[in-house]
């Protein structure tokens, strides 16, 4: 078994098609698709179910995956190590991003620009953008570094640092009615149309415990993976929503009121799996992002 089969494989099951694999790889799909032959052979099992448009894993590549990870992340240790001896750092860093990252503390294209600039031997890919339970699953598995994701709580395997904190307030169009308030209580909200994030994403996450701990109830008109597009509804009084200011601020006209009581918050977090001991190019990209926002926040 030969590192560049367990790369295939990996790369394969993380990509879904073994064309995107191939593109991954900067391979000809007939050589991919080779390799995991060669592999299956060697193995002496069939890995992945083939379809026209999809693979899915066998019994055999569901209990391979976590073992061919393992391999591979070793084998990268072992390159670090070297490295480091070599002097500099070098290597990738993947790194998932949830869609509603819009905090001028947290750009994302600010923060890989600026490392890359002090790193030039290392490139940061943003591997998956999306909701943040789903960031907290590829993290678990192995197949990101880091992730930028909100979760209400701590999570079970992963280490998170707090990067900033909002909090959650009403966003509803000018013209409506609560517009004008000091503040609002969720009760208030029942009857409203609201359009929500999808079930997973963090800021739906929130919303949906504030609303379940004031054991009150919302009707969800609109359920919506773009954070412009939530806005947007807002603004053209579709619907209301519940928002942290940095993502409401894309419409500058929609009004946003304070919650009574104490306030839902949104986290913008910087996660990594734990009990995992990651690369000197993860470390020093997590680095990066923490003296980063410490320079943001003294400006």
């Amino acid at each position: 078994m030969e590192l560049r089969q367990l790369r295939a494989f990996v790369a394969i099951v993380e990509e879904g098609t073994f064309t995107a694999a191939s593109d991954r790889l900067m391979l000809v799909q007939s050589a991919v698709s080779a390799t995991i032959r060669a592999l299956e052979r060697e193995l002496g099992t069939p890995l992945f179910e083939r379809t026209t448009r999809r693979v899915a894993l066998t019994d055999a590549g569901r209990a391979l995956l976590p073992e061919a990870r393992a391999i591979l992340e070793g084998s990268r240790l072992a390159v670090d190590a070297v490295d480091q001896v070599r002097g500099g750092v070098r290597g990738t860093v993947s790194l998932g991003i949830m869609q509603a990252t819009a905090s001028d503390a947290v750009s994302v294209p600010r923060l890989i620009a600026g490392f890359e600039a002090e790193h030039p031997l290392v490139m940061v890919t943003v591997r998956h953008v999306g909701g943040s339970e789903s960031i907290a699953v590829h993290l678990r598995e192995g197949s990101l570094d880091l992730g930028i994701l909100s979760l209400p709580r701590e999570a079970f395997g992963l280490e998170l640092t707090e990067l900033g904190r909002e909090p959650m307030l009403l966003a509803c169009p000018p013209g409506h009615p609560l517009a004008q308030r000091a503040s609002v209580s969720l009760g208030e909200l029942v009857d409203e149309p609201f359009v929500d994030f999808p079930p997973g994403w963090g800021i739906r996450t929130v919303t949906d415990e504030a609303f379940a701990a004031a054991g009150v109830s919302r009707t969800r008109r609109f359920e919506i993976n773009d954070s412009l597009s939530i806005v947007q509804f807002v603004a053209e009084s579709l619907a209301i929503a519940l928002l942290p200011p940095s993502i409401a601020a894309s419409a500058p006209s929609v009004r946003l009121v304070p919650l009574k009581g104490v306030a839902p918050v949104f986290r913008t977090l910087l996660g990594a799996p734990a009990g995992r001991r990651p690369r000197a190019a993860v470390r020093a990209f997590s680095a990066f992002v923490l003296a980063d926002l410490e320079s943001v926040a003294r400006q």
